[in-house]
C-alpha cells in the first residue's frame, strides 16, 4: 500500500506540531524540506545569521568571536555593530560578494531624514527606531556610503560604497528594516 503525501500538507503538519513530532517529520523526510527557502525567513536575527555564517563563511564569524573575548566587553559599540552588520550582509547574501566593477549594481540600506515637525508627528515606537542628525553641515564618509547634507540636511550624496552590500534593493530594505538598532549603533556616536 502506498500513501500519497503532498508537499504542501507535510509542511501544514510541521508547522502545526510540537518540537517531538518535528523532530519524528525532520527523520522521516530530512530537515531540508522543512527550511525556509528564501534567506529572509531563515535570518530574522544577529543569532540567525551568526548560525548560517558559522559553517559558510567562518573568517567574519572568528572575527566577531575574536574581538569580543580579545577585548572582553570593552568593544566600541559602533565597532561591534559592524563586525554584526558583516555577518549579516554576508548571510543574507549567500555567497555573493560585491567586486566594485563599473557594471555591477549593489544596494545599501536608505535611512531618511525628517525635519522636526514630521519628527514631532511620529509615534513613540517611529522615534525608537529613528536614526538621525540636526546640525545644518551633516557629513560621513564612512560605513554604508557617503552621505553629505546641507542646509538643514536637504541633500545627500552616495560617492563611497562599502563591502556592507546587497546584491538587490529587496535584501537592502529588508537589513535597514529588521536591523535598525543594529545600524543606528554603527551609524551614531
Amino acid at each position: 500500500m502506498n500513501i500519497e503525501i503532498t508537499k504542501d500538507r507535510l509542511l501544514a503538519a510541521y508547522e502545526n506540531s510540537n518540537a517531538e513530532q518535528r523532530q519524528l517529520l525532520s527523520n522521516l523526510f530530512g530537515e531540508e524540506i522543512f527550511k525556509p527557502k528564501d534567506i529572509t525567513e531563515r535570518v530574522k536575527t544577529f543569532d540567525d545569521a551568526l548560525e548560517l555564517l558559522s559553517d559558510m563563511h567562518a573568517p567574519f564569524v572568528y572575527e566577531y568571536i575574536m574581538c569580543k573575548d580579545e577585548i572582553s566587553g570593552t568593544l566600541p559599540e559602533d565597532v561591534e555593530a559592524y563586525l554584526q552588520l558583516r555577518i549579516i550582509c554576508a548571510a543574507l547574501n549567500e555567497g555573493w560578494q560585491p567586486q566594485f566593477t563599473d557594471e555591477e549594481v549593489r544596494y545599501y540600506p536608505w535611512f531618511f531624514i525628517y525635519t522636526k515637525e514630521e519628527w514631532d508627528n511620529l509615534d513613540e515606537e517611529e522615534k525608537r527606531r529613528f536614526v538621525g542628525r540636526s546640525y545644518n553641515n551633516a557629513y560621513a564618509s564612512g560605513g554604508l556610503v557617503y552621505a553629505d547634507a546641507n542646509n538643514a540636511s536637504s541633500s545627500s550624496n552616495t560617492n563611497n560604497g562599502a563591502r556592507l552590500a546587497f546584491k538587490s534593493q529587496e535584501l537592502a530594505e529588508y537589513a535597514g528594516k529588521q536591523f535598525i538598532e543594529i545600524y543606528a549603533k554603527f551609524l551614531t556616536l
